[in-house]
């Protein structure tokens, strides 16, 4: 299982962001996909999640209404598009699967 995180870096309150995970070493088409994220001194917190055909998603009340997850199976490309951003909304956010976890992208979220 391999999965990659480009995509991070620096943005301004209320600018947006979009994630990428690429997968591989696995029937991504298979699995359901989560974004989780850890702030600075904070624990591992779940995003978002998104069904194997992508048709259902769930998302924490923290990101309601301003982040929207989706996935291209095609190719094996999870997303996480980000709007509205936050200061609280800094940390390293990762990719996960039943099996395994990508090395994360920082996001910062400061003027």
């Amino acid at each position: 299982v391999q999965l990659v995180e480009p995509g991070g870096g620096l943005v301004q309150p209320g600018g947006s962001l979009r994630l990428s995970c690429v997968a591989s070493g696995f029937a991504f088409e298979g699995y359901v996909m989560s974004w989780y994220r850890q702030a600075p001194g904070k624990g591992l917190e779940w995003v978002s999640s998104i069904t194997s055909g992508g048709i259902g998603s769930t998302y924490a009340d923290a990101v309601m209404g301003r982040f929207t997850i989706s996935r291209d199976n095609a190719r094996n490309t999870l997303y996480l598009q980000m709007n509205s951003l936050k200061p609280e909304d800094t940390g390293v956010y990762y990719c996960e699967m039943a099996d395994g976890r990508g090395q994360g992208t920082q996001v910062t979220v400061s003027s």
